[in-house]
């Protein structure tokens, strides 16, 4: 029965880079969930304190939030710490599947085939790079979703005007 779950708290929006999506993501799951018959209620944790889930009686957490604080095992971290139970990868799932730099360092120990890639700072020799990688290439953050400044460079001038991220990013 969907009132077995008790009072469910969807966190989105959060502070990360992909804040507005994530506001897109949890308004649906929220309408969706309540339209099942769950006690779900919105929970912003730019705008509340994490430990007011407690306070207020949550008993699961459905995390809808992107990016950093929502998807790399911080937020999942303090969950655990409350003894809420929550959707998704665990701590260190969360935090591995977010650094895609060590992602690939893990799937090319385990034998899994991964495309050529160079993790890429503010030093990095991009002309060099982009000489050894070839063209098209992908360049987006190591630690941020997908979607946030990623680019595909399809040629010199654009991979000249590429700006670092001020994370490290991977480029392939």
């Amino acid at each position: 029965m969907m009132n077995d779950f008790g009072k469910v708290a969807v966190l989105m929006g959060g502070s990360s880079a992909e804040r507005e999506i994530s506001l897109l993501s949890g308004t649906a799951v929220l309408a969706a969930l309540r339209q099942k018959g769950v006690d779900a209620h919105a929970f912003d944790p730019s705008l509340l304190n994490l430990w007011d889930l407690r306070k207020e009686g949550f008993e699961r957490v459905f995390i809808a939030l992107h990016g950093r604080f929502g998807e790399d095992g911080t937020v999942q971290g303090a969950l655990e710490t409350l003894g809420i139970p929550y959707t998704g990868s665990g701590v260190m799932a969360s935090a591995v599947a977010m650094d895609k730099w060590r992602t690939k360092l893990i799937w090319a120990a385990g034998g899994i085939p991964i495309p050529e890639y160079q993790l890429l700072t503010s030093a990095s020799d991009f002309a060099a790079i982009e000489a050894r990688l070839g063209l098209p290439l992908f360049v987006k953050p190591a630690n941020e979703g997908s979607s946030i400044a990623s680019v595909r460079s399809k040629s010199r001038a654009v991979s000249r005007g590429l700006t670092p991220w001020p994370h490290n990013m991977t480029i392939r």
